[in-house]
């Protein structure tokens, strides 16, 4: 298994990120420990001019954890027709205990990573550099994700046996399964509608009193987040059905799939971005307070929130699109 070419990449992937980021973290103990913005000394400005190479190399990392995140379920739904009993991703991912855990902890450390990017975007905005000891502690709490995600995916993919009958996601994401995603799979179709319906309206809400007030950033990141829950059970426990018009078909991963017209792709897609975006405007807006972010907070904030909002209403029209068009008719959903 390990001399797929996919496979390959993802370990190499994960291996120079890692090594990237460990580049980081031992700058960031540096800086931690020496950072004085009011002193001239050579240390000092050297600290300043690492800060840029750094930011760089960190940036690149994170998109390329980005696209590792997108390989890994590209290369799980590829390898479906290499296990018996897989007919989609969640087969392959099932095949041992480290594949679930493995495609989680690459969502956290996307929405980690890309809520670091747009901190460390604000603060080289200041001219003092207010948040910087802030944003490389954050780093050295990320390194970690990124170090544990690496050794379960090598794991994962040195324990992938051709021989191992793995279950289907039709046994996985059955209402009458057992575990978390049996749960979400028979929630009810009324109740996931009505939650989607919900947190979207919340969302909406929070992100325009911010627009209007320049409050309550926190709080809209915190909503966006509970909207991404919410949002990934009703695609498991209602939208993916009525794209398969079957009503017993909950899986998440088959509405990527061509035979479904890459449906999938048009609600995670913005979904993700969306969230990502919101969670920007969380660590972005506390520091307004700061007289050298004032401004940049205003701008930043105000422009993610827009393209955060932009996102969700495509998801939830995406959504509800797929759900009117679709021959499939579901008594109660509505009412």
């Amino acid at each position: 298994m390990l001399l797929n070419p996919a496979i390959m990449a993802l370990i190499l992937v994960s291996g120079v990120v890692l090594s990237m980021l460990l580049l980081a973290a031992g700058f960031a103990i540096q800086l931690l420990r020496h950072w004085d913005i009011s002193s001239g000394s050579e240390r000092q400005l050297r600290l300043e001019r690492r800060t840029y190479l750094i930011s760089t190399l960190l940036a690149w990392a994170f998109a390329a954890e980005l696209v590792s995140l997108l390989l890994f379920v590209y290369n799980a739904e590829a390898m479906s027709g290499q296990f018996v009993g897989a007919m989609c991703a969640t087969g392959v991912l099932n095949v041992n205990a480290w594949g679930w855990p493995t495609l989680l902890l690459k969502i956290a450390i996307f929405f980690s990573g890309a809520s670091w990017l747009i901190l460390n975007a604000l603060d080289n905005r200041g001219y003092d550099y207010p948040l910087v000891r802030l944003k490389y502690r954050l780093l050295l709490l990320i390194v970690p994700l990124v170090a544990v995600e690496s050794g379960l995916q090598l794991r994962y993919f040195l324990e992938l046996r051709p021989d191992v009958i793995t279950s289907c996601c039709g046994s996985l994401f059955s209402a009458n399964a057992r575990g978390v995603a049996g749960e979400v799979a028979a929630l009810s179709p009324a109740l996931a509608v009505w939650g989607l319906a919900m947190s979207g309206v919340l969302v909406l809400a929070a992100g325009l009193r911010f627009q209007r007030t320049r409050r309550g950033g926190p709080l809209f990141g915190l909503l966006a987040l509970l909207a991404f829950g919410i949002a990934l059970a009703a695609i498991v426990s209602v939208i993916s059905p009525y794209i398969y018009a079957h009503p017993e078909h909950h899986c998440p991963f088959c509405i990527l799939k061509s035979g479904h017209g890459f449906a999938g792709y048009l609600l995670y897609i913005p979904l993700f971005a969306a969230t990502a975006w919101a969670l920007g405007v969380a660590v972005v807006a506390p520091w307004r307070h700061i007289p050298s972010l004032d401004a940049a907070v205003a701008d930043g904030a105000s422009r993610l929130v827009r393209r955060s909002l932009g996102m969700f209403l495509l998801f939830y029209l995406a959504a509800g699109w797929f759900v009117y068009s679709s021959p499939l008719v579901m008594q109660g959903v509505w009412w």
